[in-house]
């Protein structure tokens, strides 16, 4: 009697450590980050709202899955709910994992083509395109869980209530195998190749930062590299500028020195922007670690199971009932590896652990910022935004050319600028707030 007690008490205290651990941070993080770009207007934008539907994703893994999944360790496997919920559970489980780790590999998809063709990304970049990627997330999410409800848990005839609540090797081995291909070893190669293309690009694009004509300007690199294709026609074409040698030797006036000034700040702007999808990728990185440690575990030892006739089925189902909780602990890591890097996400979750949900003001609208981040390449917004606001920075609204009309363009006057994807500041005296989200 006295052993079946300390049993039992142990449960009490592995359900109360998982409970602190796992549960509670899980849940608040992902509702802090809900809240967040819910209620800040920075955060209002395309991009954010993939993590916040993460965000919804990870805490309906903390309110739904995580508890029950406790009360089946306490009841040592034994389903402790009426019998129909079992299947709704285990679709819910399968749901929202697999939307979790979707989410994860659209993001890091997203953030790729932003990176390569940030023209085309940022054309349809808007918050109506997201919610459409958003949901196509979703339902390819649906796709690969609706096998269980449909398949049912097979009872036992003898005692219908006796049941473990788990997908058996019997009824669900091809789901639990090709189920695992679709929702982690696809996604997986996926985000190696993109994240591999990502340094790619970024290096590349350093490369040109770093290496492109110094000192007095006088020649502007319009860059199509991310857009182009291996053809000898596709390459940077460079646009006169500021033609110090004129044969008129004429003084140059207010506009064109106003004009030298913008263009001196573009190299440390462009540098900086650099400096900041470096650092993105960096988190790219730790996420994408982070997602290898948690989901590789469970995800082989569930395919192992199905494959491998020769193993021990009792260690490998007690193996693959601690490596869930570790793809769960992902749930609540997610929402603080993307966010922490954001001075505006830590801010809004220090004000909301006070209880302070009213937003910062901020002293301009971020959608007029010069830097348009997160997945957005910043480079990516510079023709819409000189066309809107050129001639109210003393320049002449801006216009995009391809390099192929360029190849044959005269310039007319030295205040004309021909750009792609040059980076400037809205406003020489004001410093503009970036919009900087590190992913």
């Amino acid at each position: 009697m006295k052993q079946i007690v300390e049993e039992q008490r142990n449960k009490l205290h592995w359900a109360a450590l998982l409970i602190l651990m796992v549960i509670i941070p899980t849940i608040g993080g992902n509702i802090l980050v809900i809240l967040a770009v819910s209620l800040e207007k920075k955060l209002q934008y395309a991009t954010n709202y993939f993590l916040m539907s993460l965000a919804v994703a990870d805490l309906l893994v903390g309110l739904f899955v995580m508890p029950i999944a406790l009360l089946t360790i306490m009841f040592e496997a034994m389903w402790p709910l009426p019998l129909v919920l079992c299947p709704a559970w285990l679709f819910l489980d399968v749901l929202f994992s697999t939307a979790s780790i979707m989410h994860l590999c659209a993001i890091s998809v997203d953030r790729y083509i932003a990176i390569k063709k940030p023209i085309q990304a940022n054309q349809y970049n808007s918050r109506a395109t997201a919610f459409i990627k958003i949901t196509v997330v979703w339902l390819i999410s649906i796709g690969i869980a609706i096998p269980v409800p449909i398949k049912g848990i097979q009872t036992d005839v003898d005692n219908p209530n006796n049941i473990t609540c788990v997908l058996t090797k019997e009824r669900f081995g091809n789901f639990m195998l090709f189920g695992s291909l679709a929702a982690f070893f696809i996604p997986l190669a996926i985000m190696i190749v993109t994240y591999f293309l990502t340094i790619r690009a970024l290096q590349k694009k350093a490369y040109l930062v770093k290496n492109k004509p110094p000192q007095r300007l006088t020649w502007l690199t319009v860059s199509t590299v991310f857009q182009r294709d291996e053809t000898p026609c596709s390459s940077p074409e460079k646009v006169a500028m500021l033609d110090s040698s004129r044969k008129d030797k004429t003084q140059p006036n207010s506009s064109d020195e106003t004009l030298m000034r913008r263009m001196s700040a573009v190299g440390k702007k462009s540098v900086q922007t650099i400096s900041n999808e470096q650092r993105a990728s960096k988190v790219l990185g730790i996420v994408f670690f982070l997602f290898l440690l948690m989901w590789c575990p469970f995800f082989i030892t569930n395919i192992t199971l199905v494959l491998c006739d020769s193993c021990n089925e009792t260690t490998l189902k007690m193996l693959l009932e601690i490596f869930v909780w570790i793809g769960y602990v992902s749930s609540g890591v997610n929402p603080l590896v993307y966010t922490l890097f954001n001075k505006t996400f830590r801010d809004a979750f220090g004000r909301y652990i006070t209880c302070n949900y009213q937003a910062t003001k901020s002293v301009k609208t971020l959608r007029k910022c010069s830097s348009k981040i997160y997945f957005r390449n910043p480079m990516a917004e510079n023709s819409k935004f000189f066309t809107k606001h050129g001639i109210r920075n003393g320049i002449n609204p801006a216009m995009y050319q391809s390099p192929m009309r360029l190849r044959n363009a005269t310039i007319q006057s030295s205040s004309i600028i021909l750009l792609d994807t040059l980076l400037l500041t809205e406003n020489e005296g004001d410093k503009t707030e970036e919009q900087v989200s590190y992913v």
